[in-house]
């Protein structure tokens, strides 16, 4: 029997851990909060991040980093990206050398600016393992997959070997995963559309309609693709799931933590007040600050970025932001 460690019992790692275990996978969970692991454990429910979702008695969920990784031929990183690294270094002597490594973690480090596969490859690479890693990203709400409804996600790696195993150990009748060979496309392209949620979620709550998410979308991923060429990665990624179908998905969703934020922004919310009333992490806050600072290492224009991070980190108005991006210069569309 495959043996899967998943590292993090949030929503997503959860969601993919019950996945494996209908699959017929030994499951075995590691969660840095003791009271978590052994509220699961007790309870066969993750109270806090899937209320109403009962787990098979079979998971294993443990506070001990070591004692989930035991003889795992799988690993599943489900934490948030700026921890990323402690908890790689921390597992790193625990893994067994020939297991297949998984991020499924969306952002960019802050002051490094890498990808959250380049952490792991640096984290992991310990003299004699055979380093094997990918990434499972996409378009993915764990409230609908953990209930069964039709997802499509993408698996990459720079191994196509490894792609397609990680494309074959996830997919179901209900997930279905395609492949894609440019591992930095797939990766900024999930990581980036979250500050456009935010952006989303701000016109939202300022009572937006259509026609200006309609615009935010198009031109978000314009700016995305941008910045995503400029580092080296395919414009036709930015069409695909882990570019057009997550930032729709994200910026269109009432579960989207990141649309959230900014929605509760828009209301009239500071970004104190927002995220100490969250349970779970909106990712793109930090990864505007990641995303700002690659924009000028790259020369890149991100003007939607650029005002959300102003409104994030230096109390600008929204409107006031808005109508400094609709009064912009005039441009050619392409």
């Amino acid at each position: 029997m495959s043996i899967t460690a998943v590292l993090g019992a949030g929503s997503w790692g959860s969601t993919l851990g019950l996945l494996l275990a209908a699959k017929g996978d030994s499951v075995r969970f590691w969660e840095y909060d003791a009271r978590l692991a052994a509220q699961i454990s007790k309870s066969h429910e993750n109270k806090t991040f899937l209320p109403g979702i009962a787990w098979p008695h079979s998971i294993l969920v443990s506070n001990r980093i070591e004692e989930a990784l035991e003889g795992a031929d799988f690993v599943v990183f489900a934490v948030p990206s700026q921890v990323l690294r402690s908890v790689a270094r921390r597992a790193a002597p625990h893994v067994p050398g020939n297991a297949v490594l998984t991020s499924v973690v969306k952002g960019i480090e802050k002051g490094t600016l890498v990808r959250m596969s380049e952490v792991l490859e640096e984290e992991m690479s310990l003299p004699g393992r055979n380093l094997k890693l990918g990434v499972l990203l996409g378009p993915s709400l764990a409230n609908e997959v953990v209930r069964g409804i039709p997802t499509t996600v993408v698996a990459s790696s720079v191994s196509a070997d490894v792609a397609r195993g990680i494309q074959g150990r996830f997919r179901t009748r209900f997930f279905r995963v395609y492949t894609n060979e440019d591992l930095v496309g797939v990766e900024l392209g999930v990581s980036l559309k979250n500050v456009i949620a935010i952006a989303a979620g701000i016109c939202d709550g300022l009572g937006y309609g259509a026609n200006t998410k309609g615009a935010l979308l198009t031109r978000g991923l314009a700016e995305i693709s941008r910045l995503g060429t400029a580092m080296g990665a395919r414009r036709e990624t930015f069409a695909g799931l882990t570019g057009m179908g997550d930032l729709i998905t994200t910026c269109i969703s009432p579960h989207s933590r990141n649309r959230h934020v900014g929605e509760e922004i828009g209301r009239g919310k500071s970004l104190s007040e927002v995220l100490a009333q969250m349970v779970m992490v909106a990712e793109g806050v930090e990864t505007a600050v990641s995303t700002m600072d690659l924009a000028r290492r790259m020369q890149v224009e991100m003007p939607i970025t650029e005002q959300v991070h102003r409104v994030l980190f230096e109390n600008k108005s929204p409107k006031k932001a808005i109508k400094e991006l609709m009064t912009r210069d005039p441009k050619d569309e392409f």
